[in-house]
């Protein structure tokens, strides 16, 4: 099934009008207010392609596109949207900040007890999780964007002072949510006879070399990276001594909330006492993907154009470049350790903090090497084997082969992989975090891969297996009921899955949009430039140029006017493909050999006249 971006954001902004707005106001249904996670994915799925595709903008209704306009037909008209999605976002605000006037991040509802004896304390389920600073990221900057230029043009008192009000909010948010990252990031020291340290020396030295020389081997790799981490670390983090000692190993990313005892964030920003954590320091891969997604979005071309950040924002943004920075390196080297196999090509992964083992950590890590690849400009043997593990992964989680019977790949999607929040049992039972996004996140690194990589043939094979997995996913959508038209509908794929409580997933449904995103800046991209078919195109047009010359040297009679008019027609197509051979080389050469066919034409024309004559 071909990805449209354009055709099917319009069918899930259409599906999303009719079930968040009745008689045209924002309607947060039974769990709105319940998780600051839900509730922001369900705004991200509009004002993130607002945000980032020109064409949906919402922000000027003098701009807003006919088809665009026809899809949010339930919100109102063209005029009245921003107003909507104003109130819709103030509403957001106010409903995920605390008592005490301050943002909250609460996990609400998405955390699930760990004990089926015993539920989750109103404390635990108030407890700020990863998800939420990062969404809260993405949604302040798509705000403060929408804002900027919604408040470009008069507007009445009452709006004006609403907006305002917003702005207040969301740069309060911002400011909170970059500090709640930064307290949440950790470094995580273990010995290597420690469960973790055997844990991560079988992993990276897939037992083929001992303990003691993959200790060895991780001593030299990481040495640059460990002296950045003990030097240049200050903000939110309590440096381990143990970093210094080089026989030790080590870990860094996020944890799934604010790491126990995490150090304060001294910062000139009004956003009240900074809460205690109560997450174990150790790194989580799922949390940290989550957190490089959003911290990715603070210094994107946009967030700079517009100016978005205050001086004091954009120094918190710099300290969560270096730990973005820090991570890809750290995970990408685990990723890609030694000179044979690599270790993710080793799959399933296994995790060393939670000792747990599953395709999708493979996925998690995967998204990282896809990020630091993006970074440092990768070789084509890297994108070649980062390829292969995507289309097995496509396979092993059974988005592109067929379910057998009783497969334990049906948990990757439902009810997913239940991950253990280390810490939490310190306010009640056991927390448990459950990722069920596989096939959406797979959906989403197979696009951004395609649009790095620059190899025709490795291009091909991404185009080719992301519309394997988008084909899945879309057939995945609700058909009928609450949420027709988003998802998630496991069973129409997973005949004999379990039923899925609640259907409707903000969760996979924002990850799907963010997916069409992806899409939409893949098709913008200049082609792949075959050099093989340049230097063909280029022959070509050399022939071609030359025999348009030895065909004006002919005498023309004003009875062969339409001769005339074809020569000319031949000059704009010449002129055409050489303004694009170096960009299009394939179009420049579709047009060349049209030009050849045109005065071979001429040619035989004239021929046959001259042998009748």
């Amino acid at each position: 099934m071909q990805i449209k971006p354009r055709q099917q954001l319009l069918d899930i902004w259409r599906a999303i009008a009719r079930h968040s707005f009745q008689d045209g106001e924002w309607d947060w249904g039974e769990w709105g207010g319940r998780s600051s996670v839900a509730d922001a994915e369900r705004l991200l799925c509009l004002m993130y392609p607002a945000t980032e595709i020109p064409a949906f903008r919402l922000d000027d209704p003098d701009t807003t596109d006919r088809d665009v306009q026809d899809a949010l037909k339930d919100v109102g008209g063209r005029l009245e949207i921003p107003g909507k999605l104003l109130t819709a976002l103030a509403e957001f605000m106010r409903n995920h900040t605390s008592g005490d006037k301050q943002p909250s991040f609460a996990g609400g509802h998405y955390y699930v007890s760990g004990d089926a004896e015993r539920e989750l304390t109103k404390e635990q389920r108030e407890l700020g999780v990863v998800d939420s600073f990062s969404m809260s990221i993405t949604l302040s900057l798509a705000t403060l964007g929408f804002l900027k230029v919604y408040l470009g043009k008069p507007r009445r008192a009452e709006v004006r002072a609403l907006a305002e009000e917003l702005r207040s909010a969301t740069e309060a948010r911002l400011t909170a949510a970059m500090v709640s990252l930064l307290r949440s990031f950790t470094i995580n020291v273990f010995d290597a006879d420690a469960p973790q340290g055997r844990t991560l020396c079988r992993l990276i030295g897939q037992d083929q070399v001992s303990d003691r020389i993959v200790v060895q081997q991780f001593q030299r790799r990481f040495k640059p990276l460990r002296a950045v981490l003990r030097d240049q670390f200050v903000l939110g983090v309590d440096i381990a001594d143990g970093l210094s000692d080089e026989n030790q190993l080590f870990e860094c990313g996020w944890a799934w909330g604010l790491v126990q005892d995490a150090p304060t964030v001294e910062t000139s920003e009004p956003i009240g006492p900074q809460p205690s954590g109560i997450a174990k320091p150790v790194p989580y891969l799922y949390f940290t993907v989550v957190a490089l997604d959003g911290i990715q979005d603070l210094f994107s071309e946009r967030t700079l154009t517009l100016g978005l950040l205050n001086p004091e924002q954009q120094r918190l943004a710099e300290a969560l470049r270096l730990r973005w920075e820090i991570t890809q390196q750290y995970w990408s080297g685990i990723a890609r350790f030694g000179d044979g196999v690599w270790p993710l090509e080793d799959i399933p992964w296994r995790t060393t903090g939670q000792r747990l083992e599953s395709e999708y950590f493979s996925l998690c890590v995967a998204a990282i090497v896809v990020y630091d690849l993006v970074r440092r400009r990768a070789t084509d043997d890297d994108l070649t084997r980062t390829v292969a593990i995507m289309e097995r992964l496509a396979e092993r989680g059974r988005v592109t082969s067929r379910m057998t019977q009783r497969d334990r790949a049906i948990t990757l999607h439902n009810p997913g992989i239940e991950l253990p929040l280390q810490g939490s049992e310190a306010l009640g039972p056991p927390m448990q975090w459950n990722m069920t996004d596989f096939s959406a996140q797979l959906l989403k690194r197979t696009i951004q891969l395609c649009a790095l990589s620059r190899n025709v043939s490795s291009h091909d094979r991404l185009l080719r297996l992301g519309e394997r997995i988008f084909e899945h996913v879309w057939q995945r959508r609700l058909r009928v009921g609450e949420g027709a038209g988003l998802w998630d509908n496991v069973r129409s794929v997973y005949p004999d899955a379990p039923e899925r409580i609640g259907p409707l997933s903000w969760s996979i449904t924002e990850r799907v949009t963010e997916c069409m995103v992806a899409a939409r800046q893949l098709y913008t991209q200049s082609p792949i430039r075959s050099a093989d078919l340049s230097v063909l195109a280029g022959d070509l047009l050399s022939e071609a140029t030359h025999l348009l010359g030895s065909e004006q040297l002919e005498p023309t009679s004003v009875a062969e006017g339409s001769r005339g008019i074809t020569l000319k027609g031949i000059e704009v197509k010449l002129r055409r493909a050489r303004e694009i051979i170096e960009e299009q080389p394939g179009t420049a050469y579709a047009l060349t050999i049209e030009v050849l066919n045109q005065l071979d034409t001429l040619a035989l024309a004239r021929h046959t006249a001259s042998r009748g004559a």
